[in-house]
């Protein structure tokens, strides 16, 4: 009976064990916290396990051999943690921590390259997932048996910047009933253009996070590698659009718990489950999410705050700097790279510098412009439209005419994004406003101009002339003025004369021969002076006509005053 009963306990015992393991997933490795309990907790249990067999008083525990050895190994290894997480922590690491990232400083204007209104992030992920909810809402096939996931990862996806989702079994019923063939979509948002596609898969994505048992992602991942330690789970498509799990495996760098980065990444088939490892410099170009946001947010507040040791982090905090609340997403190089401020420890409104930081790589670069912080731009923006009451979204940090500039959506109740704004980062009290992205951007381009933070471009483009008669005449009206574009038989170009720059351009004809002076454009050339050969006068001249004009208007003036007297007299 003794040994039936022992054999019993036994196997209870490890069945516990691998339920717990089943279910809680922990990594079997040495710089894992979990670890460390897991083996600490099953000492004591042991140790209790053995007292009700033996029914030991509370005096006998000492004096027994067992117990007393279980005793010290459980303190032991408590006391080996401690010490362990003492030596790996900040306090005696300073210099070892804040070297973990490596930064260089950039030239803004020249690293981040104006992007053109097609590769600009609209939406942030709020809104991506409003309008994935809406997709799947007009898939009257699907949406009974599937919901969106939360995912939404932002990556390059051919050269542009796109959130993908996978979906999800809407419940455990539909789990079941659907588990045979797996999930058959995953969403895809154009971040620039808005356009949000549910993309079909020949195969079904058998490996989910909603899942149950084997399938189940995590639990897919734990049992091929036990002792990863795994970071931040993502959701990306490589450039046949074959979606992929992406499970970066942490590296302690000091002692045994502190210095975390990525040493590995595990790239997961979420159709088949196939999984590959790559060590971190070797991950293919196609991956834009190694290194979490979250993660590079924390190695640089280790560079900015422990220059100068840990303790000077929290007394005198000379030459400390952190990031800021938030973070968002810079599409560069078909890399994905991560954007928050810097400012000082001190907590004051303003903005030191930004930085910008490789989710693939880690590459790092500061960029020192003083400024505003975000939140400072966020409420600029709002108070332009504050009787519309809409809300900004985290700013995106954009390089126009070479200024660093915030670029905001403004979202209604809705959460519909209903305006844009465009705010200076040194100067926020520069807030330009519009319906489009063009229209704001033509908007804050003047701001500029006016308040003297640019000038405006000088046309070095030469003066030509040339003669001869008119093939083609055609009239055009163009942001309310009129125009007459022309062709002449001594050239293929098309030469733009405004009306009202030059009147007497309606006189003209075909077959009538004319002499131009013009700048060269890119579609049309852009008329300076207009001479007509009808009695070899001037027909007009974009400065001296003006001047005339005025001349003219101006002794019209007087003339009429003058008469006007003597009427009076």
């Amino acid at each position: 009976m003794k040994g039936k009963t022992k054999f019993l306990i036994g196997v209870l015992a490890v069945a516990a064990i691998g339920v717990y393991y089943y279910v809680a997933l922990p990594a079997i490795n040495i710089h894992s916290s979990d670890t460390w309990f897991v083996v600490i907790f099953l000492i004591i249990l042991l140790m209790a396990v053995y007292a009700v067999r033996k029914r030991l008083g509370r005096g006998e525990f000492r004096q027994n051999k067992v117990m007393r050895s279980l005793g010290m190994l459980a303190l032991g290894l408590g006391a080996v943690y401690v010490v362990g997480s003492l030596l790996s922590s900040p306090i005696v690491n300073a210099k070892k921590y804040q070297k973990l990232m490596e930064v260089q400083e950039g030239n803004f204007a020249e690293d981040v390259e104006e992007l053109s209104f097609d590769k600009i992030p609209l939406l942030d992920k709020d809104t991506a997932e409003l309008l994935g909810d809406r997709k799947m809402g007009s898939m009257v096939d699907m949406v009974s048996q599937f919901e969106a996931d939360d995912i939404y990862s932002q990556i390059n996806y051919k050269d542009n910047p796109v959130r993908v989702s996978p979906l999800k079994y809407a419940s455990l019923i539909k789990w079941f009933t659907n588990r045979s063939e797996g999930i058959p979509a995953y969403i895809r948002i154009n971040m620039a253009t808005q356009t949000t596609e549910l993309v079909k898969l020949e195969e079904g994505i058998k490996y989910t996070t909603s899942e149950h048992f084997n399938r189940n992602i995590y639990r897919h991942l734990r049992f091929a590698h036990p002792t990863y330690i795994y970071g931040d789970l993502s959701f990306e498509i490589d450039d046949e659009g074959i979606p992929y799990w992406l499970a970066p495996v942490k590296k302690f760098n000091i002692g045994l718990f502190g210095g975390e980065t990525v040493g590995k990444v595990v790239l997961c088939n979420a159709i088949n489950g196939e999984m590959k490892t790559y060590d971190i410099d070797k991950v293919p170009e196609w991956v834009d999410r190694a290194y979490s946001a979250d993660l590079l947010v924390q190695l640089f507040d280790y560079y900015g705050t422990l220059k100068h040791g840990f303790f000077n982090s929290i007394l005198s905090q000379k030459d400390c700097l952190k990031t800021t609340d938030g973070y968002n997403y810079l599409a560069l190089d078909d890399d994905v790279w991560m954007y928050t401020g810097v400012t000082s420890v001190n907590g004051d409104q303003s903005n030191v510098g930004f930085v910008l930081s490789n989710q693939r790589t880690m590459e790092t670069k500061y960029y020192k412009v003083e400024g505003a912080t975000e939140a400072s731009a966020m409420s600029s923006a709002e108070g332009q439209v504050q009787n519309l009451k809409y809300v900004a979204t985290f700013p995106l940090l954009l390089n126009i005419s070479g200024e660093p500039t915030y670029f905001i959506a403004l979202k209604d109740d809705a959460g519909l994004v209903k305006k844009y704004a465009m705010v200076n980062v040194q100067k926020y009290q520069i807030v330009a406003i519009g319906d489009s992205v063009s229209q704001c951007e033509e908007n804050y381009l003047e701001l500029l101009l006016s308040n003297g933070v640019k000038e405006a471009e000088k046309d070095t483009r030469e003066v030509l002339e040339i003669s001869g008669q008119i093939t083609k005449i055609a009239q055009a009206v163009i942001d309310g003025t009129s125009h007459y574009y022309i062709m002449i038989d001594e050239s293929d170009d098309i030469f733009d004369i405004s009306v009202v720059d030059f009147i007497d351009v309606v006189r003209c004809e075909e077959g009538q021969k004319v002499t131009l002076e013009y700048k060269e454009g890119e579609k049309a050339n852009t008329v300076l002076s207009l001479t007509a050969d009808e009695d070899g006068s001037p027909a007009g001249d974009r400065n001296d006509n003006t001047a005339d004009d005025k001349d003219s208007d101006a002794g019209a003036g007087r003339d009429g005053v003058k008469n006007s007297n003597k009427g009076a007299e």
